[in-house]
């Protein structure tokens, strides 16, 4: 299990807000949760998406075309790659593990 921490950016818009094009990279993301391929959660500037990693790496291929298929001719997709192979790691675990680790 991996996990991706991926930000597609939008370049050429109309305007500064993005949020048409974050809608529609969550809705493709829904598609691949409700194939029971990833799960994701979006966050105020990226979205965490955690499954096989070849998976993972189609996904990430698909959500950086979707601006191109509104009509844009740019799109710069930021990506990070967790991939730990001796045991499986979700992403509540490790907000967990954090959490037991606190002084509070």
């Amino acid at each position: 299990m991996a996990i991706v921490d991926v930000t597609v950016i939008p370049i050429g818009t109309n305007g500064p807000s993005v949020s048409d094009y974050v809608a529609d990279i969550q809705d493709i993301l829904e598609g691949f949760k409700k194939e029971g391929k990833i799960n994701y959660k979006l966050t105020p500037m990226s979205t965490i998406i955690e499954g096989e990693l070849p998976t993972l790496l189609h996904v990430v291929q698909v959500i950086h075309e979707a601006p191109f298929q509104k009509g844009l001719h740019r799109v710069a997709t930021n990506i990070r790659i967790d991939d730990r192979r001796d045991k499986s790691v979700q992403m509540e675990d490790k907000l967990r593990a954090v959490e037991s680790k606190r002084s509070n």
